[in-house]
């Protein structure tokens, strides 16, 4: 009988849940996938959900009802874009007919999408934000990022994300965001999970991961961290 096995164990204490949501469908997204141009509209500064978003919104919030999700949720991380806030409010936010009450939504500037010059990609003003969005905390919240510093940003938030207690976290964030954070954290994953970890985002899909610490399983990191998702 072979001993040796690929498979490992490591406490349940030393690793989290966590789900990943892409913001729902967009008016820039709509007006892009005819003319990518259009994303230097200023008429989609900051853009809200297109009626289809708002439908995938109510999809997934039935379906985080149904499946039990919602109440295992201990906390959610939003970007602090309106359209990522929109997701967020309009999934995880307000009571159910449970009785549950909301987690905690907090509005993080690491997981906002990549900066620079779509007018869809730039925010409004904390104060503008707070009165649209009063359940969401703001506490923590001009040239175009590379590929390599979203990336550098996305590790920085994954290890920030390390360091909260509680165990299981919606994040509700963008398409390069996650594109890029992804593919840097599954560099040295198999290329079947790879494949799967880094598949593309659609609008209002939600992917669930588990955070675990490579140093419970005496493997190199390769943010420097000791994380990995």
């Amino acid at each position: 009988m072979d001993s040796t096995t690929s498979q490992c164990l490591i406490p349940l204490g030393h690793s989290k849940i966590i789900h990943l949501v892409r913001h729902a469908q967009a008016n820039h997204n709509v007006a892009g996938k005819k003319d990518l141009g259009a994303l230097l509209s200023p008429e989609f500064f900051d853009a809200q959900l297109s009626p289809l978003g708002l439908e995938q919104v109510s999809n997934l919030c039935n379906y985080v009802n149904t499946s039990g999700l919602f109440k295992k949720i201990d906390l959610v991380i939003t970007s602090p874009l309106l359209r990522a806030m929109q997701t967020a409010v309009g999934v995880f936010g307000g009571e159910r007919s449970s009785g549950l009450k909301s987690p905690p939504i907090v509005a993080v500037e690491l997981c906002r999408e990549r900066t620079g010059v779509h007018p869809c990609d730039k925010r409004r003003t904390i104060t503008e934000y707070s009165s649209l969005f009063p359940q969401i905390d703001f506490s923590l919240a001009n040239v175009r990022e590379t590929d390599e510093e979203v990336a550098a940003r996305g590790l920085k938030f994954m290890n920030w994300l390390k360091t909260r207690q509680e165990t299981e976290i919606a994040v509700v964030t963008h398409h390069r965001f996650l594109q890029y954070t992804l593919n840097a954290l599954a560099n040295d994953f198999h290329p079947s999970v790879r494949s799967e970890m880094c598949k593309e985002f659609v609008n209002c899909e939600l992917r669930s991961m588990a955070m675990v610490d490579k140093r419970m399983m005496n493997c190199p990191a390769t943010d420097g961290s000791g994380g990995s998702v």
